[in-house]
């Protein structure tokens, strides 16, 4: 099969064309291939052409190194912030290429190893199959840092089985490989020692023929079964607390249930509500609980709704902090 690599100058993204499959390496293993402008730009550009093309069947992407993506480039957003608008324009670009991938018409895979967390996640979670290691670690860590779930997590969180969710999205909580999978964020678990060789057998298939493609991977796939002491096992605890109404009612329930034999992790959980923004909480919260309306649940309107909502909010923070 004829092989193609196109690159950009910085080579922040490799693009590789291999008979009926188009590779994506993102390629900033030193930053843990961060997100930046010209990140979204160039996966916009490959995605958009790939699918137009006829030859173009299957879509891989992987990250460089020991991370997928460790989400948005930070230190981009810092040196923007006194650019009107320079940052905004960046998060309206990355969630248009979001809105793209969930609503993509060819066969996508993620392999994904090492840390896969808030907007890099988005790159993982939406695909059609998304394939995770024991040294995958995801999280979506926004409201730790003063802003607020993004990139159609907003729409994921509120997904998910009883209030995990909420509780993934205000706590920043990280979930391993075999967690993902158990969770419904990921469809595979494959050992990190198979994962090239499954690269290999995917790129050999030369189909994006989606039953061809999940057989393939459930070659290498392995069943998995979540360690004794995963958040996960919590559920009944967890759902009776991030149930609540407000924020500040979450915490008083956690403060209530932490005296409580056998609930020492939440001692850490309530730290890290305690140290985020207040404000980033709260948004972080409304935007999922906004998904479990009916009218903002419908499939027809979550991209859109998603994007107009976050972009408000998003305007708001810049607003209020600028002030």
């Amino acid at each position: 099969m004829a092989k193609e690599v196109i690159t950009s100058d910085e080579q922040v993204v490799l693009g590789e064309e291999i008979g009926h499959v188009r590779l994506i390496t993102l390629n900033q293993p030193r930053r843990l291939n961060v997100i930046s402008s010209k990140v979204v730009s160039l996966l916009a550009e490959y995605l958009e052409k790939w699918e137009k093309d006829d030859d173009a069947e299957l879509i891989l992407i992987k990250g460089a190194g020991r991370a997928f993506s460790a989400g948005g480039d930070l230190k981009m957003f810092y040196d923007g912030r006194t650019s009107k608008d320079s940052c905004l324009e960046v998060v309206y670009r990355m969630y248009w290429l979001c809105y793209h991938i969930h609503t993509y018409q060819k066969t996508q895979v993620a392999l994904v190893h090492g840390i896969s967390m808030g907007g890099g996640a988005s790159l993982m979670v939406p695909m059609k199959f998304s394939v995770v290691t024991e040294k995958t670690v995801f999280a979506t860590p926004e409201a730790s840092i003063g802003f607020h779930t993004d990139c159609g997590f907003s729409y994921i969180l509120s997904r998910l089985p009883g209030h995990l969710g909420e509780y993934l999205g205000l706590t920043g909580a990280r979930l391993n490989g075999k967690e993902l999978v158990a969770a419904g964020l990921a469809t595979h678990f494959v050992p990190s020692e198979k994962l090239p060789e499954l690269e290999k057998q995917l790129i050999s298939l030369n189909s994006g023929e989606e039953n061809a493609v999940k057989s393939v991977i459930e070659e290498f796939s392995v069943d998995i079964q979540i360690d004794e002491g995963s958040v996960l096992n919590k559920r009944a605890t967890m759902d009776e607390c991030f149930s609540k109404e407000t924020v500040e009612d979450i915490i008083s329930s956690l403060e209530a249930e932490a005296t409580q034999e056998g609930n020492d992790w939440m001692t850490a959980t309530l730290q890290g509500l305690k140290r985020s923004s207040p404000i980033a909480l709260k948004i972080t919260f409304q935007s999922v609980m906004i998904f479990l309306i009916p009218f903002f649940a419908a499939a027809e309107v979550i991209c859109t709704s998603c994007i107009l909502k976050v972009l408000a909010m998003y305007y708001s923070i810049q607003h209020f902090y600028s002030s």
